[in-house]
């Protein structure tokens, strides 16, 4: 195991009491991140990439993230706040097909993980991790770089970076990532983010919308009458109450754009994407609502890939 972090905070070093953390600020927005650390971090799970878990992104009127569960456990699989992201192969993991139980497979931003003797790949459960890699960070004023290295047993390995960047002068934040491959196999895998959205802790409702430019195309409709689709947009028809939830899928589209507005609150993110949609997933509780598009990564060996998501956050008149 191997995990080196070059750091450069802002406000020096942290309590020993606290969590690994970094702050960056334009001026106009702040946000507040938690490190990856496979002994100290805030999350330590196997479903979602640990770059990236932001508790706090504020405007100037707005908080846009937060803590949306009740229970923390550093290892629950979606003790996870703000627009983290996971990578999933054949629904599983990076060459889980191909390992027997006792041997390994890897989670894309986690390790090196252990196939236990199961029936099929269990996305809620936290898997053991045998080889974290190694992680390097650097965070500067208004932007933040995290690197992870892999070098599985079994063929694969990648040098995946990302960085977050506050855009000087504007209500703006990139996330652009980079996957090389460094191994002797092919990388197929696909890249979602969650978005645990928790603008100014209102409750999903009426007041949260959620707009694309295309029409959507439902393959899995809502199971229950909360929540609808009509034509370009999700609608909410009663305010969630503890326990309820929301849940479809949806066909891709050429164009990565999502709108999120809550009303009650007047404040907005446009979300756009330099790849096509592969697929739409959509899932809320009462916290929470976030709309989860997929994409497709291919990379070959020697080879490396990019994408960038932009959020362009606004004020509500």
């Amino acid at each position: 195991m191997r995990l080196l972090c070059l750091l450069l905070l802002l406000a020096g070093g942290l309590p020993a009491t606290e969590f690994p953390s970094a702050e960056i600020s334009n001026g106009l927005i702040t946000a507040k991140l938690y490190l990856p650390d496979p002994v100290n971090g805030y999350y330590r799970g196997t479903r979602f990439d640990w770059s990236g878990n932001m508790p706090s992104l504020k405007t100037k009127n707005h908080e846009y993230f937060g803590q949306w569960f009740e229970k923390y456990d550093p290892k629950l699989h979606d003790a996870i706040m703000g627009p983290v992201e996971e990578f999933k192969t054949n629904n599983a993991g990076l060459g889980y097909d191909e390992a027997a139980p006792g041997g390994t497979f890897i989670r894309i931003g986690v390790g090196v993980v252990r196939k236990p003797d199961e029936k099929a790949y269990q996305n809620f459960k936290t898997y053991q991790i045998l080889d974290p890699g190694e992680w390097l960070v650097k965070a500067e004023k208004n932007r933040i770089r995290f690197t992870h290295i892999l070098k599985g047993p079994d063929g694969y390995a990648y040098r995946y970076t990302k960085w977050i960047v506050l855009v000087k002068g504007k209500n703006t934040m990139r996330i652009e990532h980079t996957l090389e491959n460094i191994g002797r196999k092919q990388i197929k895998t696909q890249q979602y983010n969650h978005n645990f959205f928790v603008i100014d802790g209102q409750p999903t409702g009426p007041e949260s919308v959620v707009q694309f430019p295309f029409e959507l195309q439902p393959t899995r409709p809502f199971a229950n009458a909360l929540a609808e689709a009509r034509g370009k947009e999700i609608h909410y028809t009663a305010e969630l109450q503890k326990g309820q939830s929301t849940y479809g899928e949806f066909a891709g589209a050429a164009t990565y754009d999502v709108r999120l507005e809550n009303r009650k609150a007047k404040a907005g993110v446009h979300i756009t994407g330099d790849v096509p949609i592969a697929k739409l997933v959509y899932w809320s509780i009462r916290t929470t609502f976030c709309p989860e598009p997929y994409i497709e990564l291919t990379v070959d060996p020697g080879k490396k890939t990019r994408w960038t998501y932009t959020y362009d956050f606004y004020d509500l008149p």
